[in-house]
């Protein structure tokens, strides 16, 4: 009398897109006769035949999804001596294929010197869990060389010109404490400087007299500095606000006393579609009034 055909539980696997599996040999505690092995394959996705005979030699495990897919392997045993095959009871173990870890493509970024600057990944991923680890070309602009996860920074460039940093993000996918990384993005952080402005001169003039033109100017480069001013005396004869340069214009006071204006010129940077303001500067223009002498009286000595 053969005994029942057995063969011994095979351990389950967990693999990554790509990577080889571990060779499956059947075992069994069967002796004299001899025990041979069939097995299906519930899911052929994973890069498996449907069916087959014998062990399982390592194979490449295939997921192109997005979340992790499961084949369940049946292995029957069958156990021959004296020319007869006795069958016994099958044993049902998993193989786990985990997809690429996937991270979507962060969008450039744009920032001012000194202004809060976040970065949030995201992930097709479902069924298990996506970190990020990423590394940073430039710390210069006040975020770390490398790190994980989200980013959250101040940004900083006390320049007068953008700089750039590169930023490589590398996904990784845990499931049944199996890391998987996938093909990492890469994004550009850009610093603009805070806008700058140079002091223009104060200015007298006198009462109908033409003021000189004022051109302002700056230092930064790489982007265009506009410029927005305000004047808290319109009676000089320049308007209360304005844009750009302030051309000449015949300067007005009508009074006994010099009149003085206060000039407030607001910076604004702009680049990459980032609009950056900056310390403002501030300026007098004095108008002094006509002189004057009062009417002497005629006299008769």
């Amino acid at each position: 009398v053969n005994p029942s055909a057995q063969v011994n539980q095979p351990t389950s696997q967990v693999v990554c897109n790509g990577d080889a599996t571990t060779a499956i040999s059947f075992t069994t505690n069967n002796t004299v006769g001899a025990t041979s092995y069939t097995w299906t394959n519930s899911n052929p996705a994973i890069g498996l035949l449907g069916t087959g005979t014998g062990n399982i030699a390592s194979f490449t495990a295939t997921n192109n999804g997005t979340s992790p897919i499961v084949a369940t392997i049946i292995v029957t045993p069958s156990f021959t001596n004296a020319g007869v095959t006795c069958t016994g009871s099958s044993k049902t173990f998993p193989i786990t294929v985990n997809p690429p870890a996937q991270v979507t493509q962060p969008a450039n970024v744009d920032v001012c010197n000194g202004q809060l600057t976040t970065v949030t990944y995201a992930t097709v991923n479902t069924g298990g869990t996506t970190t990020y680890s990423w590394t940073n070309s430039l710390p210069a602009i006040g975020l770390a060389a490398s790190g994980t996860g989200n980013i959250l920074f101040t940004a900083v460039n006390n320049g007068t010109v953008p700089i750039v940093a590169t930023i490589v993000v590398t996904p990784t996918f845990t499931n049944n404490a199996v890391n998987c990384t996938g093909p990492t993005k890469t994004y550009t952080i850009t610093v603009n400087p805070s806008a700058q402005v140079n002091q223009p001169a104060s200015q007298v003039v006198c009462n109908g007299d033409p003021t000189t033109a004022i051109s302002f100017s700056t230092n930064n480069t790489g982007g265009s500095t506009t410029y927005n001013w305000v004047n808290n005396n319109t009676s000089i004869g320049l308007a209360a606000i304005g844009t750009g340069d302030i051309n000449s214009f015949t300067a007005i006071n009508n009074g006994t006393v010099p009149v003085i204006a206060i000039i407030t010129v607001t910076p604004s940077f702009i680049n990459g579609g980032t609009n950056c303001t900056g310390a403002t500067k501030t300026f007098t223009i004095t108008v002094n009034p006509n002189a004057q002498v009062n009417q002497p009286a005629n006299r008769v000595v």
